[in-house]
């Protein structure tokens, strides 16, 4: 059963920047791109770098996100020795049921870990959207004898205070790390992926448990005492995309990337391919006096009026005389006639009523899933 590296992704959270969008599911359970879960590009991102063992850790709302992994067969981890496994947390005789932070989750499944006895554990966040092999880190990571080696990428500089920022010296090597630093020294920001020696993290794991020190959180805690100890940590650099989606304006601007950017996250690569739980749906109807410009739209749309630069999810329809532009349209949404959407999202299930105005403004229209929305309210959430 022996893995040289097995993949922890955490999923289990709220993501209450994303408002109405996680009121009753988790982050990475969140719809994207038309036919896709957030979740579907890091679980993809495992199958397409060789790692067949997989531990998704769920907390909030996880009914929706254990639905769409199931037994991990769209992603071929329905396996006899690894596979995916949904892990939640748990009572023990010491202490509560919830992972308190990214750390304590992971220290919470030791016993799932240690099960497959691996050389090093991949620890990835279950809410960002990039392409990425993680067997090319992991060679650096040996390459470099690291003990830690963390992704990083290059921000703009302007907003490297909203991230973990890795200051390093020519070799890579990590000397300093910065919560969200008001001042940044430079612009690599962490990406949230970790890849840690087993032996090591699993010994700082004993030593706070002991000593009674706060090990909750990767960023807060553990790096910064490795840190101190002087352990050896690299940055690994990524040249691609990556983004996350935590916000609502960053989930809009993602969706929008597919269309307007298409060679920077390129959903149509057979080489790299992104996989998730197809749901049966019948083939798109596009009507004859329906015009549809630079739009993503999938199947089970019904289209009867106009598209531009918009993400139409499955099950969704259009009707006849409704213009929809730089929108994204979550599935199962029913927009009636003669209806205007500009810059919006439109909640899972919602229904939009004939001669209903959603005009564009400064921010992101928002209408929540199932709400009902006619042209009596002028006020959106």
């Amino acid at each position: 059963m022996k893995k040289n590296m097995i993949a922890m992704i955490l999923a289990g959270g709220q993501g209450s920047r994303l408002g109405v969008f996680t009121k009753r599911i988790a982050k990475p359970a969140v719809s994207f791109g038309g036919k896709y879960r957030i979740i579907d590009f890091v679980l993809s991102n495992c199958t397409n770098s060789g790692i067949d063992t997989v531990g998704v850790l769920t907390q909030y709302r996880p009914l929706i996100l254990n639905n769409h992994i199931g037994t991990g067969s769209h992603w071929d981890l329905d396996r006899v020795n690894g596979g995916v496994h949904i892990l939640q947390p748990y009572m023990n005789e010491k202490e509560g049921n919830w992972y308190k932070g990214t750390a304590h989750a992971i220290y919470q499944n030791i016993d799932y870990i240690d099960s497959y006895n691996p050389e090093n554990v991949l620890i990835l966040s279950g809410d960002h959207i990039y392409k990425m092999d993680y067997s090319e880190m992991l060679m650096y990571h040996e390459e470099k004898n690291s003990k830690i080696t963390i992704g990083v990428i290059e921000v703009p500089w302007d907003e490297a205070s909203r991230f973990g920022i890795m200051n390093t010296n020519e070799d890579g090597s990590i000397y300093e790390f910065e919560e969200k630093p008001k001042n940044p020294k430079n612009n690599l920001a962490s990406m949230g992926v970790y890849i840690f020696d087993w032996k090591t993290l699993k010994n700082y794991f004993k030593r706070c448990e002991a000593s009674g020190e706060n090990f909750d959180d990767f960023g807060h805690n553990l790096i910064p005492m490795m840190l101190n100890d002087k352990t050896d940590m690299f940055a690994y650099s990524f040249k691609g995309y990556w983004r996350d989606v935590g916000t609502v304006e960053s989930l809009w601007e993602a969706n929008m990337d597919l269309i307007n950017h298409p060679d920077e996250i390129n959903l149509s690569d057979n080489s790299w391919k992104v996989f998730t739980n197809t749901m049966a749906m019948p083939p798109q109807f596009i009507g004859k006096n329906s015009n549809i410009k630079k739009s993503l739209v999938a199947d089970g749309c019904r289209v009867l009026g106009e598209v531009d630069g918009s993400v139409l999810s499955h099950g969704v329809s259009v009707g006849s005389g409704s213009v929809v532009k730089d929108s994204v349209i979550m599935p199962n949404v029913k927009i009636g006639k003669n209806v205007i959407i500009e810059k919006a999202i439109i909640g899972e299930g919602a229904v939009i009523k004939d001669n209903t105005q959603i005009l564009k403004n400064d921010l992101i229209n928002v209408i929540a899933e199932f709400d009902i929305i006619s042209p009596s309210v002028e006020e959106v959430i």
